[in-house]
């Protein structure tokens, strides 16, 4: 096989590049699975792996991202044949193993989910890590009682990439949804995806946190956490839950005990990293039935070249990012 594209960052005692190189099969890390990668996609982590001092990349030099979706070119395992149209997200790619960010990936066969009936391998990508972080939210708050009855869901950091689909994946389950955001210029879309309300940060944490507030939401999609989500704690129904996935906002939460001993509310901690293939492969299944908003490619995402990647990768550390930003990396 001839050399392939793959966008490499290196680092060294004195120096540190983020560039589109030229590599070969032996340059990418052991696995069952070699993969033609068509689509990925540009998460946060992306970003911290793509500057010096992200704390993500554990070896240079290095693939970062941590999502993609293929096609089969070769396996040792036999759950996989050429041809196969697959998903491979989370675990160690884009960390510590090659990434999605190239033309061509070798990965283990354990990490891989087949492509669900129902998906292409663009949506697959415009949900990613994202996406399935939003999905599994949204089943974890279900396992846990949530019904559209129960009433109004807050999302928070409502125009990031968890954020909007999972505001659009609660709209297409029937539920009334408060969106949270710091972007005054973004009300439209997040209406467009199916908000129902639209709420600014100071709404949801005012800069005073009570032991416990006024009842509001019936659960929230956090991933944002820090102090605003011991505010949205102490504002949550009896019987309510918070599914928390990220710290953005920080990573202390100075909450009281009260909310959970006197109105029964659970804190969900949401994982989609090390998320075991038992729960992943029919969270998928789901996001390609009664998950799947209507709008995934419409309104959610936006379709980068190859070339177009170390720019956004810059656009998403700014927070400067709306929904979800996929790149083509090549073709079926």
């Amino acid at each position: 096989m001839k050399q392939f594209k793959a966008l490499v960052v290196d680092k060294t005692e004195d120096s540190f590049s983020l560039a589109i190189k030229y590599l070969s099969l032996n340059d990418l890390p052991e696995g069952e699975v070699v993969v033609k990668v068509v689509y990925s996609s540009i998460n946060y982590k992306d970003g911290l792996a793509s500057i010096p001092n992200g704390n993500i990349v554990r070896s240079y030099p290095f693939v970062p991202g941590i999502d993609l979706a293929g096609v089969v070119v070769s396996s040792a395992d036999s759950r996989f044949n050429e041809g196969d149209k697959i998903i491979a997200t989370s675990y160690d790619i884009g960390v510590s193993h090659f990434g999605g960010f190239s033309e061509y990936a070798r990965i283990p066969a354990d990490w891989i989910v087949p492509l669900p009936e129902g998906l292409t391998l663009k949506e697959a990508m415009v949900y990613g890590t994202a996406g399935f972080t939003a999905a599994l939210s949204i089943q974890q708050l279900e396992n846990a009682g949530l019904t559209p009855e129960k009433g109004t869901v807050l999302v928070t950091g409502a125009t990031g990439g968890v954020g909007s689909v999972a505001v659009a994946m609660l709209a297409k389950r029937g539920y009334q949804v408060a969106a949270s955001t710091g972007k005054e210029s973004e009300h439209d879309y997040l209406r467009s995806i199916g908000a129902n309300e639209i709420l600014s940060r100071e709404d949801v944490y005012s800069g005073k946190i009570k032991a416990l507030d006024k009842q509001i939401w019936a659960a929230a999609v956090d991933p944002v956490g820090g102090e605003s989500l011991a505010a949205i704690l102490s504002k949550i129904s009896y019987g309510g839950s918070v599914a928390v996935s990220g710290l953005t906002g920080g990573t202390a939460v100075p909450t009281a005990v009260f909310p959970f001993i006197l109105r029964a509310v659970n804190l969900l901690g949401i994982d989609s990293v090390n998320c075991p293939m038992e729960i992943r492969k029919p969270l998928w299944l789901r996001m390609a039935t009664d998950l799947k908003p209507k709008g995934l490619l419409e309104d959610i995402q936006k379709e980068l070249a190859f070339e177009e990647l170390p720019k956004a990768l810059e656009t998403i550390l700014k927070g400067q990012a709306k929904g979800r930003m996929i790149v083509k990396i090549g073709e079926e």
